[in-house]
Protein backbone atom coordinates (compact mmCIF):
# COMPACT_ATOMS: atom_id res chain seq x y z
CA UNK A 1 0.00 0.00 0.00
CA UNK A 2 1.67 3.63 -0.64
CA UNK A 3 1.91 5.95 2.17
CA UNK A 4 -1.18 7.17 3.53
CA UNK A 5 0.39 10.95 2.79
CA UNK A 6 0.20 10.58 -0.92
CA UNK A 7 -3.76 9.49 -0.03
CA UNK A 8 -4.58 13.93 -0.83
CA UNK A 9 -1.99 14.38 -3.35
CA UNK A 10 -4.12 14.33 -6.89
CA UNK A 11 -1.67 13.59 -9.96
CA UNK A 12 -0.66 16.54 -12.35
CA UNK A 13 -3.52 16.74 -15.35
CA UNK A 14 -0.73 18.47 -17.26
CA UNK A 15 1.93 15.81 -16.56
CA UNK A 16 -1.29 13.24 -17.58
CA UNK A 17 -1.93 14.77 -20.88
CA UNK A 18 1.73 15.08 -22.06
CA UNK A 19 1.47 11.77 -22.27
CA UNK A 20 -2.32 11.70 -24.17
CA UNK A 21 -1.33 14.19 -26.74
CA UNK A 22 1.96 12.49 -27.84
CA UNK A 23 0.90 12.77 -31.47
CA UNK A 24 2.44 14.61 -33.85
CA UNK A 25 -1.34 16.11 -35.55
CA UNK A 26 -2.28 17.54 -31.97
CA UNK A 27 -1.67 21.26 -31.47
CA UNK A 28 -1.22 21.02 -27.78
CA UNK A 29 -1.36 24.15 -25.25
CA UNK A 30 -1.56 21.95 -22.37
CA UNK A 31 1.97 21.95 -21.04
CA UNK A 32 4.16 25.04 -20.15
CA UNK A 33 6.79 23.88 -22.72
CA UNK A 34 9.37 26.42 -24.01
CA UNK A 35 9.77 26.09 -27.69
CA UNK A 36 12.55 23.38 -28.42
CA UNK A 37 13.86 25.00 -31.98
CA UNK A 38 14.92 27.54 -29.22
CA UNK A 39 17.41 26.09 -27.05
CA UNK A 40 21.00 26.52 -27.65
CA UNK A 41 21.67 23.16 -28.67
CA UNK A 42 25.05 23.86 -30.54
CA UNK A 43 26.22 26.36 -27.40
CA UNK A 44 25.07 23.66 -24.97
CA UNK A 45 26.64 21.13 -26.79
CA UNK A 46 29.85 23.19 -26.72
CA UNK A 47 29.75 23.87 -22.82
CA UNK A 48 29.62 19.62 -22.22
CA UNK A 49 32.56 19.66 -24.34
CA UNK A 50 34.43 21.88 -22.89
CA UNK A 51 33.92 20.74 -19.05
CA UNK A 52 34.90 17.13 -20.08
CA UNK A 53 37.77 17.79 -22.12
CA UNK A 54 40.01 20.06 -19.90
CA UNK A 55 43.05 18.57 -17.78
CA UNK A 56 40.72 17.82 -15.11
CA UNK A 57 37.34 17.00 -16.97
CA UNK A 58 36.69 14.11 -14.56
CA UNK A 59 36.39 15.94 -11.72
CA UNK A 60 32.95 16.90 -13.46
CA UNK A 61 32.01 13.28 -13.03
CA UNK A 62 32.28 12.91 -9.15
CA UNK A 63 30.51 13.76 -5.93
CA UNK A 64 30.83 17.86 -5.31
CA UNK A 65 29.28 19.86 -2.55
CA UNK A 66 25.45 19.80 -1.51
CA UNK A 67 25.58 23.89 -1.76
CA UNK A 68 26.60 23.73 -5.80
CA UNK A 69 29.41 24.39 -8.23
CA UNK A 70 30.83 27.94 -6.82
CA UNK A 71 31.62 28.84 -10.74
CA UNK A 72 27.82 28.14 -11.22
CA UNK A 73 26.62 30.02 -8.20
CA UNK A 74 28.80 33.14 -8.92
CA UNK A 75 27.57 33.46 -12.43
CA UNK A 76 24.34 33.38 -10.85
CA UNK A 77 24.28 35.43 -8.49
CA UNK A 78 26.40 38.12 -10.24
CA UNK A 79 23.04 37.65 -12.69
CA UNK A 80 20.45 38.34 -9.92
CA UNK A 81 22.04 41.36 -8.48
CA UNK A 82 22.77 42.89 -12.31
CA UNK A 83 18.76 42.33 -12.46
CA UNK A 84 18.42 44.21 -9.10
CA UNK A 85 18.43 41.50 -6.16
CA UNK A 86 21.80 42.11 -4.60
CA UNK A 87 23.24 38.17 -4.41
CA UNK A 88 26.44 36.94 -3.37
CA UNK A 89 27.63 33.26 -4.75
CA UNK A 90 27.06 32.32 -0.43
CA UNK A 91 23.00 33.09 -0.61
CA UNK A 92 22.78 30.27 -3.44
CA UNK A 93 21.90 26.52 -3.04
CA UNK A 94 21.86 25.06 -6.42
CA UNK A 95 18.19 22.45 -6.66
CA UNK A 96 17.08 19.84 -9.13
CA UNK A 97 14.94 22.25 -10.67
CA UNK A 98 13.32 25.03 -8.92
CA UNK A 99 10.53 22.25 -7.84
CA UNK A 100 12.83 20.65 -5.47
CA UNK A 101 13.56 23.82 -4.14
CA UNK A 102 10.34 24.02 -3.49
CA UNK A 103 10.57 19.94 -1.24
CA UNK A 104 13.56 21.50 0.70
CA UNK A 105 12.00 24.58 2.03
CA UNK A 106 8.89 22.39 2.61
CA UNK A 107 11.38 19.53 4.26
CA UNK A 108 13.28 22.20 6.07
CA UNK A 109 10.09 24.82 7.69
CA UNK A 110 6.77 22.91 7.63
CA UNK A 111 5.69 20.08 9.97
CA UNK A 112 2.68 18.30 9.11
CA UNK A 113 -0.39 20.76 9.78
CA UNK A 114 1.22 23.56 8.97
CA UNK A 115 -0.93 26.01 7.33
CA UNK A 116 0.10 27.75 4.04
CA UNK A 117 -1.40 30.60 2.16
CA UNK A 118 -1.29 30.32 -1.41
CA UNK A 119 -2.76 32.56 -4.09
CA UNK A 120 -6.19 31.37 -5.88
CA UNK A 121 -5.45 29.56 -8.41
CA UNK A 122 -1.83 28.78 -8.63
CA UNK A 123 0.84 26.61 -9.59
CA UNK A 124 -0.64 22.73 -9.18
CA UNK A 125 2.82 21.77 -8.63
CA UNK A 126 3.14 24.00 -5.30
CA UNK A 127 -0.03 22.60 -4.54
CA UNK A 128 1.19 18.79 -4.50
CA UNK A 129 4.46 19.73 -2.79
CA UNK A 130 2.38 21.61 0.20
CA UNK A 131 0.07 18.21 0.38
CA UNK A 132 2.31 15.82 0.00
CA UNK A 133 4.31 17.26 3.20
CA UNK A 134 0.80 17.45 5.00
CA UNK A 135 0.31 20.94 4.89
CA UNK A 136 -3.02 22.48 5.28
CA UNK A 137 -3.09 24.92 2.40
CA UNK A 138 -5.51 28.45 2.49
CA UNK A 139 -6.31 30.53 -0.16
CA UNK A 140 -5.45 34.25 -0.07
CA UNK A 141 -8.78 36.33 -1.70
CA UNK A 142 -7.85 39.92 -3.46
CA UNK A 143 -6.96 42.01 -0.74
CA UNK A 144 -7.48 39.53 2.08
CA UNK A 145 -4.00 39.10 3.03
CA UNK A 146 -4.34 40.30 6.49
CA UNK A 147 -7.37 38.62 7.57
CA UNK A 148 -5.42 35.14 6.62
CA UNK A 149 -2.26 35.98 8.34
CA UNK A 150 -4.67 36.82 11.00
CA UNK A 151 -6.80 34.13 11.49
CA UNK A 152 -4.96 31.44 10.05
CA UNK A 153 -1.69 32.14 11.30
CA UNK A 154 0.39 30.50 8.18
CA UNK A 155 3.82 29.64 8.77
CA UNK A 156 4.47 30.23 5.05
CA UNK A 157 3.09 32.37 1.61
CA UNK A 158 3.91 31.10 -2.15
CA UNK A 159 3.95 33.30 -4.49
CA UNK A 160 4.48 33.17 -8.06
CA UNK A 161 4.87 37.05 -8.63
CA UNK A 162 5.71 37.62 -12.72
CA UNK A 163 3.52 36.10 -14.95
CA UNK A 164 1.36 33.82 -13.05
CA UNK A 165 1.65 30.48 -13.80
CA UNK A 166 -1.74 29.67 -14.24
CA UNK A 167 -2.96 33.34 -15.11
CA UNK A 168 -0.23 35.13 -16.60
CA UNK A 169 -0.50 37.87 -14.12
CA UNK A 170 1.46 40.16 -12.23
CA UNK A 171 1.65 41.21 -8.92
CA UNK A 172 2.52 45.12 -9.18
CA UNK A 173 5.26 46.92 -6.85
CA UNK A 174 2.77 48.38 -4.54
CA UNK A 175 1.58 45.24 -3.70
CA UNK A 176 4.51 43.85 -3.28
CA UNK A 177 5.79 46.15 -1.05
CA UNK A 178 2.51 45.52 0.88
CA UNK A 179 2.71 42.01 1.47
CA UNK A 180 6.20 42.46 2.19
CA UNK A 181 5.90 44.36 4.92
CA UNK A 182 2.36 42.53 6.44
CA UNK A 183 4.25 38.96 5.97
CA UNK A 184 7.29 40.77 7.80
CA UNK A 185 5.02 42.09 10.57
CA UNK A 186 3.30 38.45 11.02
CA UNK A 187 6.43 36.71 11.10
CA UNK A 188 5.73 34.42 8.12
CA UNK A 189 8.02 33.04 5.22
CA UNK A 190 7.55 34.05 2.10
CA UNK A 191 8.46 31.67 -1.42
CA UNK A 192 9.08 33.82 -4.16
CA UNK A 193 9.02 31.69 -6.98
CA UNK A 194 10.13 33.34 -10.17
CA UNK A 195 11.05 31.21 -12.68
CA UNK A 196 9.61 33.47 -15.81
CA UNK A 197 10.90 37.23 -14.25
CA UNK A 198 13.00 37.11 -17.47
CA UNK A 199 10.35 36.38 -20.09
CA UNK A 200 8.67 39.72 -20.02
CA UNK A 201 7.35 41.13 -23.33
CA UNK A 202 6.34 44.88 -22.75
CA UNK A 203 6.91 47.05 -19.24
CA UNK A 204 9.37 47.73 -17.38
CA UNK A 205 10.71 44.94 -14.82
CA UNK A 206 9.35 45.02 -11.21
CA UNK A 207 11.05 44.54 -8.21
CA UNK A 208 11.30 41.01 -6.23
CA UNK A 209 9.88 40.97 -2.91
CA UNK A 210 13.12 39.81 -1.86
CA UNK A 211 14.50 42.76 -2.23
CA UNK A 212 15.77 44.28 1.86
CA UNK A 213 13.54 41.13 2.82
CA UNK A 214 15.26 39.03 4.87
CA UNK A 215 12.25 36.88 5.48
CA UNK A 216 11.53 36.24 1.30
CA UNK A 217 12.72 33.05 -0.10
CA UNK A 218 13.28 34.00 -4.03
CA UNK A 219 13.57 30.48 -6.55
CA UNK A 220 14.99 30.65 -9.98
CA UNK A 221 15.43 28.07 -12.81
CA UNK A 222 17.14 27.77 -15.85
CA UNK A 223 14.11 25.43 -16.84
CA UNK A 224 12.99 28.32 -19.34
CA UNK A 225 15.76 30.50 -20.28
CA UNK A 226 18.19 27.48 -20.97
CA UNK A 227 16.48 24.24 -20.94
CA UNK A 228 14.35 21.93 -18.77
CA UNK A 229 16.25 18.73 -19.39
CA UNK A 230 19.29 20.55 -17.62
CA UNK A 231 16.76 20.24 -14.54
CA UNK A 232 19.11 23.41 -13.00
CA UNK A 233 17.35 25.46 -10.09
CA UNK A 234 18.14 27.74 -7.49
CA UNK A 235 16.77 29.39 -3.90
CA UNK A 236 18.67 32.16 -2.85
CA UNK A 237 17.91 31.74 0.97
CA UNK A 238 18.48 33.97 4.07
CA UNK A 239 21.27 33.35 6.19
CA UNK A 240 19.11 31.90 9.02
CA UNK A 241 17.58 28.90 6.80
CA UNK A 242 21.07 28.53 5.05
CA UNK A 243 22.07 25.07 7.21
CA UNK A 244 18.15 23.70 7.27
CA UNK A 245 18.20 23.69 3.98
CA UNK A 246 21.55 21.94 3.22
CA UNK A 247 20.62 19.38 5.36
CA UNK A 248 17.10 18.79 3.60
CA UNK A 249 19.48 18.85 0.48
CA UNK A 250 21.68 16.63 1.66
CA UNK A 251 19.34 14.20 2.82
CA UNK A 252 17.12 14.59 -0.31
CA UNK A 253 20.12 13.56 -3.00
CA UNK A 254 23.65 14.84 -1.69
CA UNK A 255 23.78 17.10 -4.72
CA UNK A 256 22.77 18.18 -7.86
CA UNK A 257 24.13 16.50 -11.05
CA UNK A 258 28.53 17.82 -11.24
CA UNK A 259 28.52 17.55 -14.68
CA UNK A 260 25.51 19.63 -15.40
CA UNK A 261 26.21 22.48 -12.73
CA UNK A 262 29.72 22.41 -14.73
CA UNK A 263 28.83 22.70 -18.16
CA UNK A 264 25.66 25.85 -17.43
CA UNK A 265 28.36 27.60 -15.23
CA UNK A 266 30.41 27.18 -19.35
CA UNK A 267 27.68 28.27 -21.11
CA UNK A 268 26.55 30.87 -18.71
CA UNK A 269 30.42 31.99 -18.94
CA UNK A 270 30.48 31.76 -22.66
CA UNK A 271 27.20 32.89 -23.81
CA UNK A 272 25.63 36.24 -24.31
CA UNK A 273 22.78 35.47 -21.98
CA UNK A 274 20.89 38.86 -22.71
CA UNK A 275 21.19 37.95 -26.60
CA UNK A 276 19.84 35.19 -25.83
CA UNK A 277 16.91 35.43 -23.78
CA UNK A 278 16.03 38.50 -26.28
CA UNK A 279 15.58 36.14 -29.28
CA UNK A 280 13.00 34.29 -26.72
CA UNK A 281 11.15 37.44 -25.59
CA UNK A 282 10.74 38.27 -29.50
CA UNK A 283 9.30 34.81 -30.55
CA UNK A 284 7.25 34.27 -27.50
CA UNK A 285 5.54 37.97 -28.03
CA UNK A 286 4.87 36.99 -31.34
CA UNK A 287 3.37 33.73 -30.18
CA UNK A 288 1.70 35.66 -27.18
CA UNK A 289 0.04 38.33 -29.80
CA UNK A 290 -1.49 35.36 -32.59
CA UNK A 291 -3.14 33.70 -29.14
CA UNK A 292 -4.39 36.51 -28.20
CA UNK A 293 -5.88 38.03 -31.57
CA UNK A 294 -7.25 34.72 -32.10
CA UNK A 295 -9.38 34.91 -28.57
CA UNK A 296 -12.35 36.24 -29.73
CA UNK A 297 -13.02 34.21 -32.38
CA UNK A 298 -12.42 31.13 -30.60
CA UNK A 299 -14.21 31.58 -26.72
CA UNK A 300 -17.96 32.41 -26.44
CA UNK A 301 -19.19 35.68 -26.34
CA UNK A 302 -18.71 36.41 -22.82
CA UNK A 303 -15.58 35.12 -21.89
CA UNK A 304 -12.85 36.87 -20.27
CA UNK A 305 -8.93 36.11 -20.53
CA UNK A 306 -5.69 37.62 -19.51
CA UNK A 307 -3.21 39.32 -22.12
CA UNK A 308 0.06 38.85 -19.78
CA UNK A 309 2.74 40.98 -20.08
CA UNK A 310 5.49 38.15 -20.19
CA UNK A 311 5.42 34.58 -19.47
CA UNK A 312 3.85 31.60 -20.81
CA UNK A 313 0.31 31.56 -20.21
CA UNK A 314 -3.22 32.95 -20.58
CA UNK A 315 -6.22 32.04 -18.23
CA UNK A 316 -9.36 32.02 -19.98
CA UNK A 317 -12.92 31.75 -18.56
CA UNK A 318 -16.02 30.92 -20.11
CA UNK A 319 -19.28 32.13 -19.22
CA UNK A 320 -21.73 30.51 -17.44
CA UNK A 321 -21.89 26.60 -15.64
CA UNK A 322 -19.89 24.75 -17.23
CA UNK A 323 -17.12 22.25 -16.09
CA UNK A 324 -13.87 22.85 -18.99
CA UNK A 325 -12.77 19.11 -17.93
CA UNK A 326 -16.23 17.82 -19.99
CA UNK A 327 -15.00 19.46 -22.82
CA UNK A 328 -11.62 18.09 -22.81
CA UNK A 329 -12.34 14.87 -24.82
CA UNK A 330 -13.88 17.04 -27.83
CA UNK A 331 -10.69 18.75 -28.00
CA UNK A 332 -8.31 15.96 -27.97
CA UNK A 333 -10.50 14.37 -30.75
CA UNK A 334 -10.68 18.00 -32.73
CA UNK A 335 -6.58 17.55 -32.51
CA UNK A 336 -6.20 20.23 -29.79
CA UNK A 337 -5.63 20.17 -25.65
CA UNK A 338 -5.64 22.41 -23.20
CA UNK A 339 -5.45 22.54 -18.99
CA UNK A 340 -8.83 22.71 -17.35
CA UNK A 341 -8.53 25.11 -14.66
CA UNK A 342 -9.89 23.29 -11.52
CA UNK A 343 -6.86 21.38 -10.38
CA UNK A 344 -4.85 24.47 -10.03
CA UNK A 345 -7.46 25.60 -6.98
CA UNK A 346 -7.04 24.61 -3.08
CA UNK A 347 -10.22 25.97 -2.33
CA UNK A 348 -13.53 25.59 -4.57
CA UNK A 349 -12.76 25.74 -7.99
CA UNK A 350 -13.85 27.83 -10.96
CA UNK A 351 -14.49 25.20 -13.74
CA UNK A 352 -15.53 27.47 -15.92
CA UNK A 353 -11.78 28.15 -16.41
CA UNK A 354 -8.78 26.65 -18.85
CA UNK A 355 -5.44 27.29 -19.26
CA UNK A 356 -3.62 28.07 -22.12
CA UNK A 357 0.02 27.88 -23.05
CA UNK A 358 1.55 29.90 -25.95
CA UNK A 359 5.27 29.60 -25.96
CA UNK A 360 5.47 25.59 -27.49
CA UNK A 361 3.98 26.54 -30.92
CA UNK A 362 4.49 29.11 -33.84
CA UNK A 363 2.08 31.79 -34.67
CA UNK A 364 0.62 30.09 -37.32
CA UNK A 365 0.50 26.57 -35.93
CA UNK A 366 -1.37 28.73 -32.15
CA UNK A 367 -3.70 30.41 -34.98
CA UNK A 368 -4.52 26.52 -36.40
CA UNK A 369 -5.27 25.05 -32.51
CA UNK A 370 -7.40 28.01 -31.63
CA UNK A 371 -9.45 27.73 -35.01
CA UNK A 372 -9.77 23.65 -34.24
CA UNK A 373 -10.80 25.17 -30.42
CA UNK A 374 -13.28 27.10 -31.16
CA UNK A 375 -15.62 24.85 -31.84
CA UNK A 376 -15.59 22.93 -28.90
CA UNK A 377 -15.33 26.14 -26.70
CA UNK A 378 -18.84 26.85 -28.17
CA UNK A 379 -20.84 23.64 -27.55
CA UNK A 380 -24.24 24.12 -26.92
CA UNK A 381 -23.11 22.79 -23.15
CA UNK A 382 -21.11 25.96 -23.05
Amino acid sequence: MPALRLAGVASSPVRDLLALVDRPEVISFAGGLPAPELFDLDGLRAAFDRVLSTADGRRHLQYAPTEGNPDLRALVAARMTARGLDTGAADLLVTTGSQQALTLIAAALLDPGAVVAVEEPTYLAALQCFQLAGCRIVTVPPDGLEQVLREHRPQLLYLVPNFANPTGRTLTAERRAEIAALTAAHGVWVVEDDPYGELRYRGEPVPPLATDAEHVLHLGSFSKIAAPGLRLGWVRTPAALRPALTVAKQAADLHTSTIDQAAAASWLAHTDLDAHIKTLQHAYAERRDAMIAAMPLAAPAGSTWTDPDGGMFTWLRLPGPVDTASLLPAALANDVAFVPGAPFYAGRPDTATLRLSFTTHTPDEITEGMRRLGPVLRTPAV
